[in-house]
């Protein structure tokens, strides 16, 4: 990733549009060092040509190629604008501009360096409520704060065996006490108690958000209640707010659970046993574990709610850029499941199968072996549709 020193934020800034944005930028790039006078010329001109705002309250405004002879070496500065400065087509606001001085294709390195680093969920509100360099410094260059790294659940993430009228009420529980946990806002509370939980097994539902995720944090409420959902049983609800991979191993030691249909000894655990369940290494052991009664009697219920992988093979002449990404994206967001891939030629880090910037940031080049993983009532229908739209191309056709 590109060096980033506290000297190049600028935290709290203001400008009524985006040129004076960008004329502040282009001051700091010339006093900076990294430019000559004149340089701004260009960045407006670029700006003029096409926007430069890429999504999630980011900006990265740049010269043209007119301007890099006024380039004296490679680097950026960074405004963070707490109030926002509109900037998109549509009237999308940024809060982080990114002004870039690179004299000649190395800012389509650094662009791939960002798409990779903030394509992490929940990336949008961390951008707007930068409060240091620190934080900045650890957005750009993908490095989790001390507290994120530091992800743990305690007694005060579950909520064991009370009394429930409904899974809404589960839902409401939940979002109530990772609000007080400062680990989400109000995006997240809406879209979770709007959004029905998916359906793992075993009684036991989890639930997410893509918006208002503000930090790693996990809540956890189990009923004695005898309540249903759409005929399945409803024991215990999952709500997680996920930043970054810190989480990862939770996600992993859950699914892991799912497809071994060992939900159900997280009905009967203990507040210890459950932390030990979901952040312990278990990928070996929960498979090596007897079937319970349990498992076995909603062995016919869950095959409906099936874990399915599939690999791939990308045949697309440039990989997995853009076009043939939001292709992909289209359609998995046609099915219900819960899908991810991973590059197995990459780093093999499963991610969202329905975010456009984590698909490109997979870096998938023509035969690539992608790894799809499908959770849910139509997850083989799912994996079928995939496998078919890549085999043709997604939209390219192939050669």
């Amino acid at each position: 990733m590109f060096h980033l020193v506290k000297e190049d934020i600028h935290l709290n800034e203001q400008a009524t549009n985006k040129t004076e944005a960008i004329k502040k930028v282009a001051a700091a790039l010339t006093s900076a060092g990294f430019v000559e006078e004149g340089y701004v010329d260009g960045m407006l001109e670029r700006e003029a040509q096409a926007a430069t705002y890429l999504g999630i309250g980011l900006a990265i405004p740049h010269g043209t190629t007119k301007t890099r002879h006024l380039v004296k070496k490679t680097g950026v500065q960074v405004f963070c604008f707490p109030n926002g400065v509109e900037w998109g087509d549509d009237g999308e606001k940024a809060y982080l501009a990114i002004g870039i001085a690179a004299s000649s294709d190395e800012h389509l390195e650094l662009l791939r360096q960002l798409t990779h680093v903030l394509s992490a969920d929940g990336i949008e509100e961390r951008i707007k409520n930068i409060k240091s360099t620190d934080e900045a410094i650890a957005i750009l260059t993908g490095k989790p704060s001390i507290e994120d790294s530091q992800f743990n659940i305690n007694e005060s993430s579950l909520l064991l065996d009370i009394p429930a009228d409904s899974l809404g009420t589960l839902q409401a529980l939940n979002a109530s006490r990772l609000k007080r946990q400062n680990a989400v806002n109000t995006n997240f509370i809406a879209c979770v108690l709007e959004n029905k939980p998916n359906y793992l097994g075993n009684g036991v539902w989890f639930n997410d958000s893509k918006e208002g995720n503000l930090k790693n944090a996990i809540a956890i409420s189990r009923t004695i209640s005898d309540l249903n959902e759409d005929g399945k049983p409803v024991k215990l609800l999952i709500t997680m707010s996920m930043i970054n991979d810190a989480i990862a191993d939770v996600v992993n030691n859950l699914a892991s659970l799912a497809f071994n249909k060992k939900l159900d000894l997280l009905l009967s655990a203990n507040i210890e046993k459950i932390i030990d369940l979901l952040l312990s290494n278990h990928e070996s052991s929960v498979s090596n574990l007897p079937e319970t009664e349990s498992s076995t009697t909603n062995q016919t219920s869950d095959t409906n709610n099936q874990v399915l992988t599939r690999e791939f093979i990308v045949p697309n002449a440039n990989g997995l850029h853009t076009r043939p990404s939001s292709v992909l994206v289209k359609l998995v967001k046609e099915f219900k499941s819960k899908v991810t891939v991973a590059n197995l030629d990459g780093k093999a880090e499963p991610v969202s199968a329905t975010s456009l910037m984590k698909i490109v940031a997979l870096g998938a080049k023509k035969g690539s072996r992608l790894q799809f993983t499908a959770v849910g009532d139509d997850a083989a229908q799912a994996l079928d549709a995939i496998g078919k739209a890549i085999e043709s191309g997604l939209g390219e056709g192939t050669e």
